[in-house]
């Protein structure tokens, strides 16, 4: 991948070393530990507390680090990232993500999505229901009288098969069954990550199916760039690259317009803080209680590869900074404001009202409903791809 435009920033150079890894790609693969000795990462958690059995499938950590001790571990319990250590302006390093420290809370109630891969269908779609070629298909309604975030077990609720690693890439693989939480057909689904040396970390999503059906996949990571539990996120300073938003209803589910974000809060083309107009009385922002919307990415600046910038985000005491690249034509900016600190995460902290924002790359919620908006349907014969990149720096 292209380094990224990181204004003023200085990019750490990342390797992977793969910790209880499998060194073999395919089939059975021995689990083994290299460059660190002790059961704990560098971010506290512990190998041993994600050790269990679900579904007879056996739970795990992949621990990926550089030689400079930045690390990424990640689960195959939904697929989720973990913890992310990343270095601020002066070299020290902070677990930016929020999450658990053991595998357990993960598993009840839907783990609150944290790091999670988000599928068949990450965001929401009206009514719990689509059409396809004159059938109707039901989806559960687990948000209100819609659908969100795939249904009631989610892709973010199953154990994933690891089925290969390499020293900087790793790639999970399941099969998603015919009528899975209403969905049709079988869809065979990859995601890989890979860190490369331009400190980017690169989701690569590949689904086929053999029933017409929708997807729309994502990750749904919480990132607080001070640090996790390291109060709100308001006065990280964000960047959209988009002139419009997807208005939604008091339900969250889009209206079919296309809304220009000039001279409403929704404005973040050049940066600015999250707060600063998120108390200016819009409509929008009371049904999200804040920023949960779909942001319609504008076609250009490309990087070389061709992903469009999507976002850019600056903390500006440790200056961390966050960039996204992708190849979807929308983001949702979800700005924490379904915490209200009574999730306990890691190291006993408490997450707090805002304690963290997501930029969840995606096709728009309720597409399949909404013949104008870009379209999620997936046929047999043909291969869902779609890429993200979610690349860290610093700013002097």
């Amino acid at each position: 991948m292209k380094k990224s435009h990181l204004s003023g920033s200085i990019l750490v150079l990342m390797m992977l070393v793969c910790l209880n890894c499998r060194n073999s790609p395919g089939g059975n693969m021995e689990e083994k530990t290299t460059g660190m000795a002790a059961d704990t990462t560098l971010s506290g958690i512990r190998h041993a507390y994600f050790k269990d059995t679900i579904d007879g499938k056996g739970t795990t950590l992949y621990v990926l680090t550089n030689s400079k001790g930045t690390e990424a571990v990640f689960t195959n319990y939904g697929q989720r990232l973990i913890s992310l250590m990343v270095p601020d302006r002066e070299g020290n390093y902070a677990d930016i993500v929020l999450g658990f420290d053991s595998l357990a809370p993960y598993t009840r109630g839907r783990g609150g999505f944290f790091g999670a891969v988000v599928g068949r269908y990450g965001n929401r779609i009206g009514n719990a229901s689509f059409e396809l070629d004159g059938t109707s298909y039901q989806l559960a309604k687990n948000n209100g009288d819609n659908h969100l975030h795939g249904g009631e077990t989610g892709f973010e609720s199953v154990v994933w098969d690891v089925d290969s690693v390499a020293n900087n890439y790793i790639s999970f693989h399941r099969v998603s069954p015919d009528m899975e939480e209403g969905y049709p057909g079988n869809l065979d689904v990859h995601v890989a990550y890979t860190l490369t040396d331009s400190n980017e970390l690169v989701i690569d999503y590949r689904a086929t199916t053999d029933k017409k059906t929708h997807v729309n996949l994502t990750n749904h990571s919480y990132f607080n760039l001070k640090g996790a539990g390291e109060g709100d996120v308001t006065s990280h300073i964000m960047q959209i690259n988009a002139d419009s938003i997807t208005p939604v209803d008091s339900e969250l589910i889009p209206t079919g317009e296309l809304k220009a974000v000039e001279g409403t809060p929704f404005d973040f083309r050049k940066p600015k803080a999250i707060d600063r107009d998120i108390n200016a009385g819009d409509d929008q922002l009371e049904y999200g209680r804040g920023y949960d919307h779909n942001f319609v990415l504008n076609d250009s600046p490309k990087n070389e590869e061709g992903l469009i910038f999507a976002a850019r985000v600056l903390e500006p005491q440790s200056g961390r900074v966050m960039e996204v690249y992708t190849s979807e034509p929308g983001v949702q900016f979800y700005g924490g404001n379904f915490l209200n600190g009574e999730v306990i995460g890691k190291k006993g902290r408490a997450y707090p009202f805002r304690g963290a924002f997501c930029l969840e790359t995606q096709h728009f919620p309720d597409s399949p409903n909404r013949p104008e908006f870009p379209s999620t349907v997936l046929e047999p014969g043909e291969e869902y791809q779609t890429t993200t990149v979610y690349a860290f720096g610093v700013e002097p």
